[in-house]
């Protein structure tokens, strides 16, 4: 923790320690309205706005306050939803109305902010990747779990009950042994990647805080590719691994019902986008080994967008994930044993139905699509591949340690 991240995390501690008891009681049952703050403005904090504000009546809940260091976005927060202004997280934490809150910021701020949203006694929505590093997963574990707020992490898929039923077949042993499961998530690009439009109205010292943006991320001059690029500089996130392959390996362990990988080896580089300032590869490659089988394999390019098959490899059937669910088709050995099966899905990857999720776990104690142990196996996957991929070394999972070490 950098000394202008403890500095002010002493000096609120205190008070969201105090405020913590009161904000949590707050909620008495189904019929109490839940009061909602939202850190973070940008694209996907918009998203996460106009979902909510369709469910104020179906759901009873209310966007209480909004917060962002860039004054262009802020404003729209509050033109959007008439929630009251903050430049800085902690004031917005200090509310004691507040009950939970979404935290939409880029990945470098995940970690403090859930730190201090849980000592505040907030319930947390947190988008993906849950943290940036292992440790700072490990940690958000032992807070979650020592105050009791219930935290969701924005892998949004685990809302449809493709998973959590594909689960289900593979422990009563449908598909035999599963010895691979491979996934993709990849796109295309004409000119470079993971850039949009510019936006002239950004003036740093003016309407931006950049010093707070950059927060425990490294010091560095105000850059704007930086600013609304961040996704491709890994002092803010580590790109196809932590923005989309923490999607589809939150899948695959929960359709498995992993924990955490026994080693693991990454590879790609910057294939076509050659000249892009990005630090982070254009097309990158993941290989998992979990304890026992399966090997996962994870698949992106952001310079071809053809789509790889989303499968189970079991040694009696195959089962493969569609739009509409998934089907499992018995392996040509097994084809008189066993009759093909179809799964048709209830649910979806939808933002409201996540939200719908953790307003029923706060309501009513049920259990979370994405709670924070299966965030911390995501990222210990995707950190593995990002570690090796940097390091150019085959790597391990230290369990008594619970962290990565080179193999």
């Amino acid at each position: 923790m950098d000394s202008w991240t403890r500095r002010t995390f002493l000096a609120t501690s205190a008070a969201a320690t105090a405020v913590a008891a009161r904000s949590y009681s707050s909620i008495q049952g189904a019929a109490e309205r839940l009061r909602i703050g939202v850190i973070g403005c940008g694209g996907m904090g918009t998203a996460h706005m106009r979902a909510l504000m369709k469910m104020r009546d179906s759901d009873n809940v209310d966007i209480l306050a909004v917060c962002d260091v860039y004054e262009k976005r802020l404003q729209r927060a509050v033109e959007l939803t008439g929630a009251k202004p903050h430049k800085d997280y902690r004031r917005l934490l200090e509310d004691r109305n507040i009950d939970y809150v979404v935290i939409a910021t880029p990945e470098h701020w995940h970690y403090q902010m859930i730190m201090d949203a849980a000592e505040a006694g907030k319930h947390i929505y947190c988008e993906k990747p849950m943290t940036q590093t292992v440790e700072q997963a490990r940690r958000v574990v032992a807070r979650i779990e020592k105050t009791g707020v219930k935290m969701q992490v924005g892998v949004q898929g685990m809302s449809d009950d493709s998973y959590e039923t594909a689960q289900k077949y593979v422990k009563a042993g449908v598909l035999g042994d599963v010895v691979i499961a491979q996934i993709d998530y990849s796109r295309n690009y004409r000119d470079d990647f993971w850039t949009g439009a510019p936006d002239p109205d950004v003036r740093p010292g003016e309407n931006l805080d950049w010093k707070a943006w950059l927060g425990p991320a490294p010091r560095r001059p105000f850059d704007p590719d930086r600013f609304l690029h961040w996704r491709r500089y890994w002092d803010y996130s580590s790109g196809i691994a932590s923005d989309l392959f923490i999607h589809r390996i939150t899948r695959i362990i929960k359709a498995l019902d992993l924990t955490f990988p026994e080693r693991g080896a990454a590879c790609g580089g910057k294939w076509h986008f050659r000249q892009s300032p990005a630090e982070v590869p254009d097309t990158f490659n993941i290989m998992l080994d979990y304890p026992g089988g399966p090997t996962v394999l994870l698949i992106s390019s952001m310079a071809n967008d053809a789509p790889v098959d989303h499968v189970l490899r079991g040694h009696k059937a195959t089962l493969q994930f569609t739009r509409t669910g998934f089907v499992i088709r018995p392996q040509s050995l097994y084809a008189k044993e066993m009759k093909e099966i179809v799964h048709q899905k209830t649910g979806a990857e939808d933002i409201t139905l996540h939200h719908r999720n953790l307003i029923r776990a706060i309501r009513f104690g049920g259990p979370l699509k994405c709670d924070c142990r299966l965030g911390y196996y995501g990222v210990v996957a995707c950190a593995m591949g990002v570690e090796s991929f940097r390091r150019q070394k085959y790597m391990r999972w230290d369990a008594r340690r619970e962290r990565i070490v080179p193999a």
